[in-house]
């Protein structure tokens, strides 16, 4: 395996996270995304002005304004599962939202990133399901009923392996959170404690995704502002949150899981996929198609069930939480 970038997995180790920058190239595989992105609010903007449920289409503005005015207007607390690429835990229906476009497959199997994966996972590539994006306006403009999602605005602290099924506890998963803008202490950026993964899982509240209390957090968290094209790497039990957008701008950004495979993912009842096997490159998902179709069939098996079960191992009866 000859690359470009090399991994210091001693200061990951020690650390729980690592910055890397220029992991991606920002024109070949970042802007593909963007471009997709652009098509996909356009086209919506279009069908819900026609539908009266936006004043206009605002096809003047740039995207992270656009963006805004489309959350003002229409109020939609599942608004966001038009861009996201994941689905929600419970009341999935058979046409439920889901953003399955090639731009963002091809970042999913991007080589330049899975070059770097490789380093800390192996060779042999599991892409997990817990995957979404974040698209975060100035949090001044997002609607008071949507400030709750993460996905919208500030993050709360928690650990990725307290947002899994116990089942992958033992899963040797990376997060690798890319920032599709750059990232910056005034429009949210990332924030960490360091070492925190040596502690242990800590106790998450349900607010209603999982949360780590204050007088658990412990630590001195610190702030990681990433260009775009770069990205974080993050063990799956170190303490992390974001800061609030305070900028003009949006703060836009992917976070991916990876891990060996043949472990469990935490999330069985979504689909991961096989993003790298030296082993056996057959049984890689290389089509944009094949793997929107995985998420297709899990979105009807989904609508079937009355009761999907669990996707968190926390109660909110912990009590700490009560």
């Amino acid at each position: 395996m000859a690359v470009s970038t090399r991994v210091d997995l001693d200061r990951f180790n020690a650390l729980g996270y690592l910055v890397i920058e220029d992991v991606l190239d920002a024109a070949e595989d970042i802007d593909p995304v963007v471009a997709e992105y652009e098509d996909l609010l356009d086209r919506l903007t279009h069908r819900w002005h026609a539908e009266g449920k936006l004043s206009d289409t605002f096809i003047s503005l740039p995207f992270a304004k656009r963006f805004a005015r489309v959350l003002q207007e229409v109020r939609d607390v599942n608004v966001m599962s038009h861009f996201d690429i994941s689905l929600p835990f419970r009341g999935v229906t058979a046409d439920n939202p889901i953003h399955l476009g090639p731009a963002v497959f091809r970042l999913l199997t991007n080589p330049r990133l899975l070059d770097v994966v490789e380093q800390f996972v192996g060779s042999e590539i599991y892409s997990n399901p817990i995957q979404h994006t974040r698209i975060k306006p100035p949090e001044r403009d997002v609607p008071e009923a949507l400030r709750a999602s993460s996905l919208l605005a500030k993050t709360d602290w928690h650990q990725d392996q307290g947002v899994h099924l116990p089942e992958a506890d033992d899963t040797d998963m990376l997060t690798v959170w890319l920032p599709i803008t750059n990232a910056t202490e005034e429009n949210g950026c990332l924030c960490v404690i360091p070492g925190s993964h040596n502690e242990g899982l800590t106790i998450h509240c349900p607010t209603p995704g999982a949360s780590i209390p204050a007088e658990l957090l412990g630590g001195q968290p610190v702030n990681l502002p990433i260009r775009r094209g770069g990205a974080l790497f993050l063990n799956r039990r170190t303490k992390h949150a974001s800061l609030t957008n305070n900028s003009d701008g949006i703060r836009w950004s992917f976070d991916l899981r990876y891990h060996p495979i043949g472990q469990a993912t935490g999330r069985p009842r979504f689909p991961g996929f096989v993003a790298r096997s030296r082993a056996n490159p057959a049984s890689e998902i290389q089509n944009p198609e094949d793997w929107a179709d995985l998420w297709r069939a899990a979105r009807v098996r989904l609508a079937e069930i009355e009761d999907p079960g669990k996707f968190t191992r926390w109660t909110g009866t912990e009590p700490v939480c009560a």
